[in-house]
């Protein structure tokens, strides 16, 4: 704190220590947000900050409480500082959502509308087994350890794994009806798991699964991304054909395995992105080969099936759909999706870990097209 014999710092001096203060998951300062209620400063420099929060069982009012104490510290003169939490009216409610859609009290899905320039990617495999969520939850934590800013939408809705995967800790917040999604890993995460009591099995047909991708990519804020991910369930079912139609500017990854049936059923899984009219950006073969210790490779199930995916999807679709990236098999991979640290971060020098974290790269920093964006011309 500030000197005890330093005149007592103003309100307008404390406010504007405080606009250094994010919220952990929005991450805006809270200021811009509305969430300081009060400053009250007396005559020995005693600060008292009002915080109203969007919930009172809010997971993170610690964070906030000490990064508001640490902030007004570093005021001049400033003796003390004591936090009172409060809870947002709904007035205040309404007026932050506004505000973080941009204006826009309706939700709508941000990454389908002109000049958006976040890229989308599905990760879809024709079965499960070959690893489609490990190397989703790897991609983001490598994208975001590369600097981007980066979500992933659990879409797998019998079968949700991610936030696991990724160490997510608490559930989201919940403003009304804008959800704003925790952060693991520097990743922004949903997924129904977040939703559902003690693991329960979610039992749901088409337009229930329809409307949950909906809500996850319309009522939850996301913010400015640079990479959206999407780990969609195996095989071309519901999810699949929700997402082409909500999101046709989404580019698919097909995950497979060197397996020959694994490759006939991935084949499927791309080929919809001709009836959904979504680009197919690559093939990931995953578990291709266990390194041994001479060197050698193992190849526990064959070899070819990235390649022949690769080449009947460039017949079938009319471009050249390419083989991104073969990634071998390692037991971190499976530990780091229990303890929630992916081997990208855990042990990136690892051979899997530096397939996964080139394929990041190449994945995250794609020159972007013209398609969508404004090109600053005006008629004279």
């Amino acid at each position: 704190m500030g000197a005890m014999n330093a005149a007592p710092p103003t309100i307008e001096a404390i406010r504007e220590q405080l606009a250094s203060v994010l919220d952990p998951e929005i991450k805006k300062p809270i200021t811009e947000l509305g969430m300081v209620r009060s400053i009250d400063v007396d005559d020995e420099g005693h600060v008292t900050v009002g915080i109203d929060l969007t919930t009172a069982g809010c997971p993170l009012k610690d964070t906030i409480t000490g990064d508001v104490v640490e902030a007004v510290r570093k005021v001049e003169g400033a003796a003390s500082c004591k936090v009172e939490m409060g809870v947002m009216s709904e007035e205040q409610k309404k007026e932050l959502r506004t505000k973080l859609r941009g204006g826009v009290p309706e939700p709508e899905i941000p990454f389908t509308k002109p000049g958006n320039l976040t890229r989308v990617y599905a990760v879809t495999s024709g079965k499960g087994g070959v690893g489609k969520s490990s190397v989703t939850a790897n991609l983001a934590a490598a994208m975001a350890d590369q600097g981007l800013k980066v979500g992933v939408v659990d879409a797998d809705i019998y079968g949700f794994s991610i936030p696991r995967m990724l160490g997510v800790t608490h559930a989201p917040q919940k403003i009304d009806d804008m959800i704003v999604p925790p952060i693991a890993n520097g990743v922004k995460v949903i997924s129904i798991g977040m939703f559902v009591p003690d693991n329960s099995a979610v039992v749901w047909r088409g337009p229930m699964l329809h409307r949950a991708v909906q809500q996850f990519l319309g009522d939850v804020y996301w913010g400015d991304l640079d990479v959206l991910l999407l780990d969609l369930p195996p095989g071309t079912g519901d999810v699949a054909i929700s997402v082409g139609q909500l999101l046709p500017n989404a580019e698919i990854l097909v995950v497979t395995t060197p397996q020959a049936a694994a490759a006939e059923v991935a084949e499927r899984a791309g080929s919809i992105a001709g009836q959904t009219r979504q680009y197919v950006v690559g093939v990931v073969e995953n578990m291709s080969w266990l390194e041994q210790a001479d060197g050698s490779r193992l190849e526990l199930f064959g070899s070819g099936g990235g390649e022949t995916v690769a080449e009947r999807l460039t017949t079938i679709l009319g471009y050249p759909v390419e083989l991104k990236s073969k990634v071998p098999i390692d037991t971190g991979v499976a530990d780091g999706g229990d303890s929630g640290e992916p081997i990208v971060l855990a042990n990136p020098e690892s051979p899997a870990a530096k397939a996964l974290t080139d394929l990041a790269h190449s994945l995250g920093h794609r020159a972007r097209g013209l398609a969508g964006r404004s090109l600053g011309l005006s008629p004279r």
